[in-house]
């Protein structure tokens, strides 16, 4: 079993081995190399045995996580299970994250393949979250309207470049109120731009921002993969905790199913996780249908 760190011009073999092992995945070649520019670092591996790549692997650090922690996930499809692949990959992305300091490392594993959420327990990874996945099918539903509470203005980023800094202290109290996210770090304005608002999938004009008497009290983003044209992704929606409760959440959701359902997108999708009993409703309560979802599991790593 050979494993070696790859580069972008071999990142369509690392995609190919992810869609193999978790059909459910939306990897890109794209989306890969997007996501090492938001981050501090990031690698890529491959597993090969006999020049027959048989599992893929993929690390970073200092990206919404603090330094202690790196992200992390093995892939090896069923064909190619229990022959060694996943353990060795699974020990380059350890030693990688060691070598930047992290001393814990978070994954996800689709929460109905129980084969590899045990396969991640026997190797002192536990459940510490999990996200279902909501789908809202647009063809078969006309727009809503979007009718925000009184005093209540929705406008799109694009339209209002200078809303920038209200964004971002909501994105500063919204994510860490995320159960499972409370230690998440989205950095100075520049690095949350950079990181969240200004990657290959981001649209100013799929950024809904709500506002009251021109203060920035919540948004809502959308992010368009261009290799999925027929789909949109939900990012962050987030309220000050001082406006919660009054329907602006509601509003933003119904103005980003409405956007999207006019500009020809056939599905929106959506994670939220478990514990966010708010946010699931709301989803629930406009239409979206729960799949399954993932485990996010995390495991300890030496690092000295």
């Amino acid at each position: 079993m050979d494993v070696r760190e790859i580069e972008e011009d071999e990142l369509d073999q690392l995609v190919a081995c992810i869609k193999a092992a978790q059909p459910r995945e939306w990897a890109s070649v794209d989306g890969f190399v997007d996501w090492r520019n938001q981050a501090d670092a990031m690698a890529w591996f491959l597993a090969e045995h006999d020049a027959h790549t048989v599992g893929a692997a993929f690390v970073l650090h200092g990206w919404h996580s603090p330094p202690h922690r790196a992200r992390g996930n093995v892939f090896v499809p069923p064909s190619n299970r229990g022959h060694g692949a996943g353990d060795a990959l699974l020990d380059a992305i350890e030693g990688w994250a060691a070598e930047r300091g992290a001393n814990e490392l978070d994954g996800s594993v689709q929460e109905d393949d129980e084969g590899s959420l045990a396969w991640a327990g026997h190797r002192g990874y536990g459940e510490v979250g999990r996200n279902s996945s909501l789908v809202l099918d647009l063809t078969g539903i006309e727009a809503p309207e979007v009718a925000p509470p009184d005093g209540i203005e929705i406008v799109t980023w694009g339209g209002r470049p200078e809303l920038v800094e209200g964004m971002y202290e909501v994105a500063r109290e919204a994510g860490v109120d995320i159960p499972g996210e409370e230690e998440s770090e989205i950095g100075t304005l520049e690095e949350w731009l950079a990181r969240d608002m200004q990657g290959a999938s981001d649209d100013p004009n799929a950024v809904f921002v709500a506002l009251e008497g021109g203060r920035v009290v919540g948004y809502a983003k959308l992010s368009l993969a261009p290799d999925h044209p027929e789909r949109a992704f939900h990012d962050l929606t987030g309220v000050l905790r001082s406006h919660r409760g009054r329907g602006i959440a509601g509003a933003l959701k119904r103005m980003q199913i409405a956007w999207a359902k006019h500009s020809g997108y056939e599905t929106l999708q959506t994670a939220n996780e478990q514990r966010n009993e708010p946010i699931r409703r709301l989803n629930e309560r406009h239409g979206y249908v729960v799949e399954p979802g993932f485990v996010i599991v995390r495991g300890r790593i030496a690092n000295d």
